[in-house]
Protein backbone atom coordinates (compact mmCIF):
# COMPACT_ATOMS: atom_id res chain seq x y z
CA UNK A 1 0.00 0.00 0.00
CA UNK A 2 1.17 3.30 -0.79
CA UNK A 3 2.07 5.24 1.99
CA UNK A 4 -0.20 8.33 2.59
CA UNK A 5 0.98 12.09 1.89
CA UNK A 6 -1.64 14.07 1.04
CA UNK A 7 -2.46 16.57 4.26
CA UNK A 8 -5.45 19.31 3.74
CA UNK A 9 -5.52 22.62 6.13
CA UNK A 10 -8.76 25.21 6.26
CA UNK A 11 -10.10 27.59 8.98
CA UNK A 12 -13.16 29.50 9.33
CA UNK A 13 -16.15 27.91 7.32
CA UNK A 14 -18.51 29.76 10.46
CA UNK A 15 -21.34 26.81 9.80
CA UNK A 16 -25.01 28.50 10.93
CA UNK A 17 -23.69 32.00 10.91
CA UNK A 18 -26.97 33.70 9.17
CA UNK A 19 -25.66 35.85 6.05
CA UNK A 20 -23.75 34.98 2.81
CA UNK A 21 -26.08 31.75 2.13
CA UNK A 22 -25.45 29.74 5.11
CA UNK A 23 -27.12 26.56 3.38
CA UNK A 24 -25.31 26.67 -0.04
CA UNK A 25 -21.84 27.23 2.46
CA UNK A 26 -22.01 24.19 4.45
CA UNK A 27 -23.42 22.30 0.99
CA UNK A 28 -19.97 23.49 -0.22
CA UNK A 29 -17.85 22.53 2.59
CA UNK A 30 -20.02 19.50 2.71
CA UNK A 31 -18.99 18.74 -1.31
CA UNK A 32 -15.03 19.53 -0.40
CA UNK A 33 -14.87 17.05 2.26
CA UNK A 34 -16.68 14.66 0.33
CA UNK A 35 -13.86 15.68 -2.68
CA UNK A 36 -11.13 14.77 -0.72
CA UNK A 37 -8.61 11.86 -1.12
CA UNK A 38 -9.90 8.54 0.62
CA UNK A 39 -6.53 7.80 0.86
CA UNK A 40 -5.55 11.40 2.19
CA UNK A 41 -3.00 11.29 5.12
CA UNK A 42 -4.75 14.23 7.34
CA UNK A 43 -6.99 17.13 7.50
CA UNK A 44 -6.59 19.84 9.92
CA UNK A 45 -9.66 22.14 11.10
CA UNK A 46 -8.07 25.32 12.18
CA UNK A 47 -11.10 26.90 13.98
CA UNK A 48 -14.00 28.47 13.43
CA UNK A 49 -15.50 25.99 11.55
CA UNK A 50 -18.87 26.55 13.28
CA UNK A 51 -19.51 30.03 14.23
CA UNK A 52 -21.02 29.20 17.33
CA UNK A 53 -20.76 25.98 19.31
CA UNK A 54 -21.51 24.76 22.19
CA UNK A 55 -21.90 21.38 23.99
CA UNK A 56 -23.83 19.78 26.94
CA UNK A 57 -23.28 16.02 27.77
CA UNK A 58 -26.01 15.18 26.40
CA UNK A 59 -26.46 17.74 23.92
CA UNK A 60 -24.70 19.49 20.73
CA UNK A 61 -25.68 21.79 18.13
CA UNK A 62 -27.39 20.90 14.74
CA UNK A 63 -25.89 22.49 12.66
CA UNK A 64 -23.27 20.87 10.37
CA UNK A 65 -24.60 17.36 10.94
CA UNK A 66 -23.58 16.69 7.30
CA UNK A 67 -19.96 17.76 8.35
CA UNK A 68 -19.98 15.93 11.17
CA UNK A 69 -21.14 12.47 9.45
CA UNK A 70 -19.11 13.66 6.45
CA UNK A 71 -15.50 14.04 8.72
CA UNK A 72 -16.84 10.59 9.99
CA UNK A 73 -16.31 9.15 6.80
CA UNK A 74 -12.69 10.53 6.36
CA UNK A 75 -12.09 8.82 9.57
CA UNK A 76 -13.54 5.49 8.62
CA UNK A 77 -11.40 5.42 5.35
CA UNK A 78 -8.19 6.42 7.28
CA UNK A 79 -7.68 10.13 6.95
CA UNK A 80 -6.63 11.90 10.22
CA UNK A 81 -8.69 14.59 11.54
CA UNK A 82 -7.45 17.21 13.56
CA UNK A 83 -9.45 19.79 15.34
CA UNK A 84 -8.33 22.94 16.91
CA UNK A 85 -10.67 24.86 18.13
CA UNK A 86 -11.29 28.87 17.52
CA UNK A 87 -12.62 32.17 18.92
CA UNK A 88 -15.89 31.34 17.86
CA UNK A 89 -16.35 27.65 18.06
CA UNK A 90 -14.04 27.58 21.37
CA UNK A 91 -16.73 25.42 23.63
CA UNK A 92 -15.95 22.24 22.44
CA UNK A 93 -14.89 19.49 24.78
CA UNK A 94 -15.06 16.18 24.54
CA UNK A 95 -17.46 15.27 21.67
CA UNK A 96 -14.70 15.52 18.57
CA UNK A 97 -12.35 13.34 20.92
CA UNK A 98 -15.14 11.06 21.42
CA UNK A 99 -16.21 10.43 17.36
CA UNK A 100 -12.17 9.75 16.80
CA UNK A 101 -10.75 13.24 15.86
CA UNK A 102 -7.27 14.78 17.69
CA UNK A 103 -8.18 18.02 19.43
CA UNK A 104 -5.20 20.17 19.45
CA UNK A 105 -4.64 23.69 20.86
CA UNK A 106 -2.42 26.66 19.12
CA UNK A 107 0.08 27.06 18.55
CA UNK A 108 0.83 23.92 18.19
CA UNK A 109 4.17 22.49 16.63
CA UNK A 110 4.33 19.00 14.48
CA UNK A 111 6.39 17.38 12.10
CA UNK A 112 4.43 16.26 8.25
CA UNK A 113 6.79 14.33 5.80
CA UNK A 114 9.69 15.49 7.33
CA UNK A 115 8.39 19.25 7.38
CA UNK A 116 7.88 21.35 10.39
CA UNK A 117 4.82 23.08 10.80
CA UNK A 118 3.30 25.69 13.71
CA UNK A 119 -0.33 25.65 13.34
CA UNK A 120 -2.59 28.00 15.00
CA UNK A 121 -5.71 29.38 14.75
CA UNK A 122 -4.36 32.84 14.52
CA UNK A 123 -6.20 34.93 17.44
CA UNK A 124 -4.50 36.40 20.79
CA UNK A 125 -1.10 35.25 19.70
CA UNK A 126 -0.13 38.67 19.53
CA UNK A 127 -1.22 42.08 20.41
CA UNK A 128 -4.39 41.16 21.35
CA UNK A 129 -6.64 43.84 22.58
CA UNK A 130 -7.29 43.94 26.29
CA UNK A 131 -11.25 43.76 25.83
CA UNK A 132 -10.49 40.57 23.68
CA UNK A 133 -8.18 39.33 26.11
CA UNK A 134 -10.62 39.76 28.81
CA UNK A 135 -13.59 38.14 26.70
CA UNK A 136 -11.42 34.71 26.21
CA UNK A 137 -10.60 34.49 29.86
CA UNK A 138 -14.74 34.69 30.53
CA UNK A 139 -15.15 32.15 27.90
CA UNK A 140 -12.65 30.18 29.46
CA UNK A 141 -13.75 30.43 32.87
CA UNK A 142 -15.12 27.02 34.31
CA UNK A 143 -17.21 28.68 36.74
CA UNK A 144 -18.97 30.60 34.25
CA UNK A 145 -18.98 28.01 31.49
CA UNK A 146 -20.57 25.41 34.57
CA UNK A 147 -23.33 28.83 35.11
CA UNK A 148 -23.98 28.45 31.03
CA UNK A 149 -24.64 25.04 31.00
CA UNK A 150 -27.61 25.06 33.49
CA UNK A 151 -29.39 27.22 30.62
CA UNK A 152 -31.85 25.32 28.56
CA UNK A 153 -30.06 24.51 25.22
CA UNK A 154 -33.39 26.48 24.02
CA UNK A 155 -31.98 29.76 24.94
CA UNK A 156 -28.32 29.06 24.86
CA UNK A 157 -27.99 28.32 21.44
CA UNK A 158 -30.56 31.41 20.55
CA UNK A 159 -28.34 33.47 22.66
CA UNK A 160 -25.06 32.14 21.68
CA UNK A 161 -26.27 32.09 17.95
CA UNK A 162 -27.77 35.74 17.67
CA UNK A 163 -24.32 36.94 19.94
CA UNK A 164 -21.83 35.48 17.55
CA UNK A 165 -24.02 37.02 14.12
CA UNK A 166 -23.84 40.79 15.94
CA UNK A 167 -19.82 40.49 16.28
CA UNK A 168 -19.86 39.42 12.64
CA UNK A 169 -21.60 42.50 11.39
CA UNK A 170 -19.48 45.01 13.78
CA UNK A 171 -16.13 44.29 12.18
CA UNK A 172 -14.60 45.90 9.48
CA UNK A 173 -12.61 43.93 6.81
CA UNK A 174 -9.26 43.46 8.07
CA UNK A 175 -5.97 45.13 6.15
CA UNK A 176 -3.06 42.99 5.59
CA UNK A 177 -0.11 44.85 7.32
CA UNK A 178 2.64 42.31 5.98
CA UNK A 179 6.11 42.86 7.89
CA UNK A 180 4.27 44.67 10.59
CA UNK A 181 1.49 42.30 10.81
CA UNK A 182 1.23 40.71 13.83
CA UNK A 183 1.39 37.55 13.35
CA UNK A 184 4.79 38.01 11.16
CA UNK A 185 6.04 39.64 14.51
CA UNK A 186 4.87 36.34 16.48
CA UNK A 187 6.63 34.31 14.09
CA UNK A 188 9.85 36.20 13.97
CA UNK A 189 9.71 36.05 17.73
CA UNK A 190 8.64 32.50 17.88
CA UNK A 191 12.04 31.80 14.79
CA UNK A 192 14.19 33.93 17.26
CA UNK A 193 13.69 31.97 20.58
CA UNK A 194 14.60 28.42 18.29
CA UNK A 195 10.78 27.78 17.66
CA UNK A 196 11.87 27.24 14.19
CA UNK A 197 9.34 25.97 11.47
CA UNK A 198 9.07 25.23 7.76
CA UNK A 199 5.55 26.83 7.64
CA UNK A 200 3.39 28.96 10.20
CA UNK A 201 -0.40 28.15 9.51
CA UNK A 202 -3.32 30.04 10.59
CA UNK A 203 -6.59 31.27 9.63
CA UNK A 204 -8.70 33.71 11.56
CA UNK A 205 -8.04 37.16 9.75
CA UNK A 206 -10.84 36.34 6.89
CA UNK A 207 -7.89 36.70 3.91
CA UNK A 208 -5.48 35.38 2.18
CA UNK A 209 -2.20 35.95 2.53
CA UNK A 210 2.04 34.90 2.12
CA UNK A 211 4.84 36.34 3.42
CA UNK A 212 8.65 35.04 3.15
CA UNK A 213 10.18 35.12 7.01
CA UNK A 214 13.42 35.87 8.02
CA UNK A 215 15.12 32.58 7.66
CA UNK A 216 13.53 31.51 4.47
CA UNK A 217 10.51 29.52 5.95
CA UNK A 218 6.95 30.68 4.69
CA UNK A 219 3.89 31.69 6.49
CA UNK A 220 0.38 31.13 5.25
CA UNK A 221 -3.03 32.70 6.20
CA UNK A 222 -5.83 30.99 5.03
CA UNK A 223 -9.09 33.17 3.49
CA UNK A 224 -12.53 32.21 5.00
CA UNK A 225 -15.34 30.27 3.22
CA UNK A 226 -18.07 33.25 3.34
CA UNK A 227 -16.68 34.72 0.37
CA UNK A 228 -17.36 31.69 -1.69
CA UNK A 229 -15.06 28.82 -3.15
CA UNK A 230 -12.75 26.45 -1.09
CA UNK A 231 -9.96 27.76 0.97
CA UNK A 232 -7.86 25.57 1.79
CA UNK A 233 -4.05 24.57 1.49
CA UNK A 234 -2.49 21.68 0.32
CA UNK A 235 0.69 19.56 1.47
CA UNK A 236 2.02 16.94 -0.75
CA UNK A 237 5.29 15.19 1.11
CA UNK A 238 7.17 18.11 -0.37
CA UNK A 239 5.62 21.49 -0.19
CA UNK A 240 2.67 23.73 0.82
CA UNK A 241 0.23 25.18 -1.68
CA UNK A 242 -2.87 26.72 -1.96
CA UNK A 243 -5.26 24.73 -3.71
CA UNK A 244 -8.45 22.31 -4.55
CA UNK A 245 -8.66 18.94 -3.43
CA UNK A 246 -9.82 18.14 -6.95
Amino acid sequence: MAERTLVYFTSDVHLGLGTADPAEREERFVRWLKGLPRDAKALYLLGDIWDFWYEYRDVVPKEGARVIAQLIDLMDNGVEVWFMPGNHDIWCYSFFESLGMHKILQPYYTEIGGKKFCLAHGDRLKDARFGYRLMLWIFNNRVLQVLFSTLHPWFAFRFGTRWSNKSRYTHLPYEWKGAQEPLVRFAEEEIAEGRKADYFVFGHYHLSARETLSDGSELFVMDTWLKGGEPCLIFDGKSLKAGQPR
